[in-house]
């Protein structure tokens, strides 16, 4: 990231709630350089997806969903792995009902991202 990961999260929580979603920090991380997970969370519709950001082969930064899983208890369960391996990791938990998740970076597998 370009930003140190506070900044970086705290302008991601920013733009969910200026579009009507509701975020918050589910796990601080490293302030600087923390790395930073993504969960969305569709409560309305049942389902949930976690994106991870990484780079491709080409040194691009993208985001992509790091499980197959849309459930919200095994995605829980590999950010709880993720966590015990990375203590500076993040978690950002955005909850909205139109199950847009606000990053401005590329997306990996999304037809318009």
């Amino acid at each position: 990231m370009l930003l140190s990961s506070d900044l970086w999260v705290a302008a991601l929580i920013r733009r969910a709630e200026q579009g009507g979603a509701f975020a918050m920090i589910e796990r601080k991380g490293d302030p600087r350089a923390g790395a930073v997970l993504v969960k969305l969370v569709n409560r309305r519709d049942g389902w949930t997806r976690l994106y991870a950001e990484a780079v491709r082969g080409d040194g691009e930064r993208v985001w992509m969903q790091p499980a197959g899983s849309q459930v919200e208890a095994d995605l829980d369960a590999y950010v709880e792995r993720s966590r015990r391996i990375d203590p500076d990791l993040w978690v950002v938990e955005i909850d909205d009902v139109k199950g847009r998740h606000f990053l401005t970076e590329p997306v990996e597998g999304e037809r318009n991202g």
